[in-house]
């Protein structure tokens, strides 16, 4: 099967982001997954199709050494993100970190990516989350940095689409990776979660890959602005 095209998947060697590439490798494409840590780069799996490479999203000249690599794209689909627990995020630096991270780099890879994207007609997804519409009382930076990259994708989408780009978010729910390893193995939180999500179980990133399929696909050629909930039907319940 001919590629479909040159994707890049921030914080893609692990969870959600492992799991939409290997549904984008599924489906055709040749994918570029990244990794903040060279532990994490050495760990992602080879594949003819598939490759690994470092990346700060916060720092411009990691961006443009990865960009470099390119000459179109036909997707970026940003995952790259960071989350303290506990009470953590009211500490103004480690707010501004998460905020840094998840929102201003996301918008870092945005620009970086644009004339590249835009040789292709190509698509972006963002990462937004079921935080995106709820307030988060112990991550208030991971959930203002949520809902503003549901904003932003909004905005982008407007502003790009006569360049001929897409711009989407997912909002996944409760998906079990190692992020919340902890969450799946607390036997109360577990059935807390499961008892209010209408379809009675977690999400895999599988679930999260598919729908992104989707969203690069030209079925999805009328899609752009969209936020997708991928959460088994939390949000709604």
């Amino acid at each position: 099967m001919p590629s479909r095209g040159q994707v890049v998947i921030t914080g893609g060697a692990r969870g959600i982001g492992f799991g939409i590439a290997r549904a984008m490798l599924d489906a055709g494409y040749h994918v570029t997954v990244t990794g903040l840590s060279g532990e994490e780069v050495a760990a992602v799996p080879h594949d003819k199709c598939l490759s690994a490479v470092r990346l700060d999203v916060t720092r411009p000249e990691s961006i443009a050494d990865v960009m470099a690599r390119f000459d179109k794209l036909a997707a970026l689909i940003n995952c790259a993100g960071v989350i303290f627990r506990d009470g953590a995020e009211y500490e103004i630096s480690t707010f501004q970190r998460v905020i840094d991270v998840n929102l201003t780099g996301t918008m870092r890879m945005c620009v970086a990516a644009r004339p590249k994207l835009a040789r292709a007609g190509g698509t972006i997804v963002n990462t937004a989350s079921m935080l995106s519409f709820f307030g988060g009382p112990l991550v208030p930076a991971y959930t203002a940095s949520k809902g503003g990259v549901m904003q932003l994708t909004k905005s982008l989408a407007v502003a790009w689409a006569p360049d001929g780009i897409r711009v989407n978010a997912i909002a996944p729910g409760w998906i079990a990776t190692e992020m919340t390893h902890s969450l799946v193995a607390d036997d109360t939180r577990f059935a807390s979660i499961v008892g209010r999500t209408p379809l009675k179980r977690w999400g895999e990133p599988a679930d999260v890959g598919g729908a992104v399929v989707f969203l690069c696909s030209e079925a999805a050629r009328f899609v752009t602005g969209a936020i997708l909930p991928i959460d088994g039907g939390y949000a709604a319940a």
